[in-house]
């Protein structure tokens, strides 16, 4: 099974990476994971005033600190996994990347906000689940 695990370094991340150690127990086949962070791009106003080298620093020091804590767990579990961060914005970058690398399931964490709250502030996870054609997992 191949399967997506999308974090962005919040705690609920780190609850998704902890599930997928305790899927990988229990699956009697091979798992492979792809730990992935989609870095939302800058401005472009933003991007052409620091210049492209600070736009990259900035976008890898943000990619490798939101996974961070997912790394370890995984690590901690000895769980394989390749590590993917791209700059794009996180719902159709994540949807994207697991139809590209053909995987069975993507694995991301939820803040649980009610309808109303993601009327007004959006949800990633909502977005990745209307646009994907890959059967998507929600750890709370």
């Amino acid at each position: 099974m191949k399967m997506l695990l999308a974090v962005d370094g919040s705690p609920i991340s780190s609850r998704a990476a902890k599930f997928v150690t305790k899927l990988a127990k229990e699956m009697a086949g091979p798992l492979e994971v792809i730990l992935f962070n989609a870095d939302p791009p800058l401005m472009q106003a933003v991007a052409i005033k620091i210049g492209l080298q600070a736009a990259a620093k900035y976008h890898a020091e943000n990619g490798a600190s939101a996974i961070k804590s997912a790394r370890a767990t995984l690590k901690r579990a000895h769980v394989a996994f390749v590590e993917k961060l791209v700059v794009g914005e996180p719902a159709s970058a994540i949807a994207k990347m697991a139809k590209a690398e053909r995987c069975d399931v993507i694995v991301m964490g939820s803040h649980g906000h009610t309808a109303l709250q993601t009327l007004f502030v959006g949800s990633v996870t909502a977005k990745v689940i209307a646009q994907s054609d890959v059967p998507v997992v929600v750890a709370r």
